[in-house]
């Protein structure tokens, strides 16, 4: 009898012991909860401590992981170091997609963000003299969206209408010169000897550019900016995760959107509606017009 119930102990030890050693891991569950670590440029801000909080709730633990560069962030999501990431718009993932060989796909959207005119010395597009020198983002995301910009300004003309991967040398027709630099040297090129300036939303802000010197923005409802659109991502083995919808809709939460509302100082448009599905068909049109070109 003693023996017996020695033997049953030593089993009971054995099996807490091994209890013990199963802790969560990123994407793994547990009872309590289940832990995602998130892939971002931007941990540091208020809105997700507020999505931190709402999600324990549901029994997510949201672990933020910053980056300093978006190759980075896609790069480790492919590798599985991050479970889902946050900081790009359909064009830039497309990229990454085809000159990586990555699979990474669109989960949610959450919102579009201006690429606006700006100058300092002028206050209207039609002030802007003849031959004006005009700075755009010369990476290839955003210098074809700069261009058709300048187009429905009235400012220039692009072959056949232009597309999300036109460059300065479609340029048929122009009243200004368009001047390309690095994305973030928009702003000094306005504060130098530029007359104004395509930039970024993150841009701008980092530079104290207020809306008072936009001269010209687009409309963040139409259809021709849907490749602009941000979204979550994670690698396409893992889309069908209920866990992420839960994450999406904690970020379309009042609470999330006013916070991140402010800190965009109202520029930008949430897309809450977007599904998935409706996302991966604009980043599979996208896919495909980039390997044309190759």
């Amino acid at each position: 009898m003693k023996n017996r119930l020695l033997v049953a102990a030593v089993g009971l030890i054995a099996a807490l012991s091994l209890s013990a050693c199963g802790g969560a891991s990123s994407g793994s569950s547990t009872a309590a909860n289940t832990k995602v670590v998130i892939g971002v440029d931007d941990g540091a801000e208020e809105h997700w401590t507020l999505l931190k909080n709402k999600l324990k709730g549901q029994g997510i633990d949201l672990e933020v992981k910053n980056f300093t560069d978006g190759a980075q962030i896609n790069t480790a999501t492919q590798q599985g170091q991050v479970d889902i990431n946050l900081f790009q718009h359909l064009k830039y993932l497309s990229q990454f997609n085809v000159n990586s060989n990555g699979t990474l796909v669109p989960v949610g959207a959450t919102a579009v963000y201006p690429l606006a005119l700006y100058s300092e010395k002028f206050k209207s597009v039609e002030e802007l003299p003849a031959d004006a020198e005009v700075a755009i983002p010369n990476n290839p995301t955003n210098q074809a969206r700069a261009l058709l910009n300048l187009q429905t300004a009235g400012l220039l003309q692009l072959k056949d209408g232009g597309n999300s991967l036109s460059t300065p040398a479609e340029i048929t027709s122009s009243k200004i010169k368009v001047v390309p630099v690095d994305s973030n040297q928009t702003v000094n090129a306005l504060k130098g000897t530029t007359d104004a300036a395509v930039v970024n939303n993150t841009q701008a802000q980092k530079g104290g550019l207020g809306d008072e010197k936009i001269i010209f923005k687009e409309d963040l409802n139409s259809e021709s900016l849907a490749p602009y659109i941000n979204g979550f991502v994670v690698k396409a083995d893992r889309k069908d995760d209920p866990t992420w919808k839960k994450i999406v809709d904690a970020y379309h939460s009042p609470e999330v959107e006013a916070s991140v509302t402010k800190l965009n100082d109202g520029n930008l448009q949430f897309k809450a509606d977007w599904t998935a599905a409706k996302l991966q068909e604009v980043l599979t049109a996208e896919e495909e017009a980039i390997k044309k070109t190759k």
